[in-house]
């Protein structure tokens, strides 16, 4: 008979406990809405992207991952921070991308072309890096991006324009 009245109480508890306020979802919105300006500078002339950036450890090994699809001039920043050897795969990545691996110099130290979907092999420069960028399959030859291009990113990217970022890469790279 004891059981009864101790149930009752837990219905009637429940019942009456204030409901869960929602997760707050705007910090992951604005994260979204604020993408990061990067300007790769080739012989021919600079392009510019607009980019999602991966800055924690969990943002980062989750990555483009189960996206049907990339703008045309979006991608993803990986800034590594101290600078370090970079290894990255395409495990349930459903599109293919091109990851550009950038020297503390500001150039491109290696460009992997169109990395197939769900491939587990590793794509590395095998040297420490400042951070990789990946972009639409296809985009890099599409604009003739090559390895000892220049990158910068943030307010250096764009001098004189309006940045909501701390984020900035800056290189004196020679050209």
């Amino acid at each position: 008979m004891i059981r009864f009245p101790a149930l009752l109480a837990l219905g009637l508890l429940a019942a009456c406990s204030s409901p869960q306020p929602a997760p707050d979802n705007s910090a992951q919105a604005q994260a979204v809405a604020a993408l990061l300006p990067v300007v790769i500078t080739t012989a021919k002339g600079a392009h510019r992207f607009d980019v999602e950036v991966a800055a924690t450890p969990q943002e980062q090994e989750k990555g483009l991952m189960f996206r049907k699809e990339l703008p045309e001039n979006g991608g993803m920043l990986f800034p590594m921070d101290p600078p370090r050897t970079a290894s990255f795969w395409m495990k349930d990545t459903l599109i293919p991308l091109d990851m550009l691996f950038i020297h503390t110099d500001g150039t491109i130290a290696f460009l992997q072309n169109n990395a197939q979907p769900y491939s587990r092999i590793p794509v590395s420069a095998g040297v420490p890096v400042a951070a990789v960028l990946e972009l639409r399959g296809g985009r890099a030859a599409e604009l003739g991006l090559a390895e000892g291009d220049v990158v910068n990113w943030g307010g250096c990217a764009v001098p004189g324009g309006t940045v909501a970022t701390d984020l900035n890469f800056c290189p004196a790279a020679p050209r």
